[in-house]
C-alpha cells in the first residue's frame, strides 16, 4: 500500500513539474514574438512602406501631373513631415496625418475637377501650405479691371467654390484680396488697397448669399503687400492680381 501511495505521488509530482514547464514555454513564446514584433517596426523598409501607399494620390495643381504621397518626401527631412509645393510658389512643411486627412476628403480632387470643367488651369492654383488648403484664382476671370464688381463669367466658378465650401463644413475659410503694384486713384478706390478689400468683400457676401455659412468665412484685402512673383512684367503682374481662399480645418474645442 505504502509502494502504491508512493507511486502517485511521484507522478503528480512530475505532471506538476510537467504543467509548469509547458507555462513558462508559452511566456517565452510570447516574449520572443513581443521582441520581433518591435524589431520588425523599428526596422520599417521606406521601399515596401512606398509600395503599400503607392494608391494615394495628391494633386498639387494644373501644370503638374497627380503626385503618388510618398514621392513628396524629401531624403533627411524629419519624420512625419513633408514639404509641399505647387507649380507657383514653394510651399510650407505640413504633418503626413494632416496631408492624409486632406486627401481623404477629396478637396484638392474637387478643385482639379471644377478647374478642369471650366478649363481655367492657367487662372486656377491649388496649394497647401502650412496644413491650410489655398485657391488662387486671378483677378482677370473674376473682375473687370480697376472694378470691384463681379463679372458676369465669375458666377459659375464661384458657384463651384460654394459648392466644396459646403462639402467641408468643418474647413473655415478666409478670403484675401490681393492686387499688382500699379497705383490706382479713383473716387471709390484711393488705392490698391481698397481695391482688394472691396473684391474680398464682394466675394464674401456672394458665398453667403448662396448658403455658405457667414460664421465660417473671412474677409481680407492686402493691396500689394504679398506678391507671388515681381511685378517686373505685366504676366507677373497678372498673377499678383488675385483673389485667394485660404480652407483651414475648425480647432476642435
Amino acid at each position: 500500500m505504502n509502494n502504491t501511495s508512493q507511486a502517485i505521488s511521484a507522478l503528480l509530482n512530475e505532471e506538476s513539474t510537467g504543467g509548469w514547464l509547458v507555462t513558462y514555454a508559452d511566456l517565452m513564446t510570447l516574449l520572443l514574438s513581443f521582441f520581433i514584433l518591435l524589431f520588425s517596426i523599428s526596422s520599417m523598409d521606406l521601399t515596401k512602406y512606398k509600395a503599400a501607399m503607392s494608391s494615394i494620390q495628391v494633386s498639387l495643381g494644373e501644370k503638374a501631373p497627380p503626385v503618388g504621397l510618398l514621392e513628396l518626401i524629401d531624403k533627411g527631412q524629419e519624420p512625419g513631415i513633408l514639404n509641399v509645393s505647387d507649380s507657383s510658389k514653394g510651399g510650407g512643411k505640413i504633418l503626413l496625418e494632416d496631408l492624409i486627412g486632406l486627401r481623404s476628403k477629396d478637396i484638392f480632387k474637387d478643385v482639379r475637377r471644377f478647374v478642369r470643367k471650366r478649363d481655367l488651369s492657367d487662372h486656377i492654383m491649388v496649394s497647401v501650405e502650412d496644413s491650410k488648403v489655398i485657391i488662387r484664382i486671378t483677378g482677370k476671370v473674376l473682375f473687370p479691371s480697376g472694378l470691384a464688381a463681379l463679372d458676369p463669367l465669375a458666377g459659375p466658378i464661384l458657384d463651384d467654390i460654394c459648392e466644396i465650401a459646403k462639402q467641408y463644413p468643418e474647413y473655415r475659410i478666409r478670403i484675401v484680396g490681393h492686387s499688382d503694384n500699379v497705383p490706382i486713384s479713383t473716387e471709390r478706390f484711393p488705392s490698391n488697397w481698397e481695391l482688394s478689400a472691396v473684391r474680398a468683400t464682394t466675394v464674401l457676401r456672394y458665398l453667403i448669399e448662396w448658403g455658405v455659412n457667414p460664421h465660417r468665412l473671412t474677409a481680407t484685402g492686402y493691396g500689394s503687400l504679398f506678391p507671388l512673383v515681381p511685378n517686373t512684367t505685366e504676366t507677373n503682374r497678372i498673377r499678383n492680381r488675385r483673389v485667394e481662399f485660404v480652407l483651414e480645418k475648425e480647432e476642435q474645442g
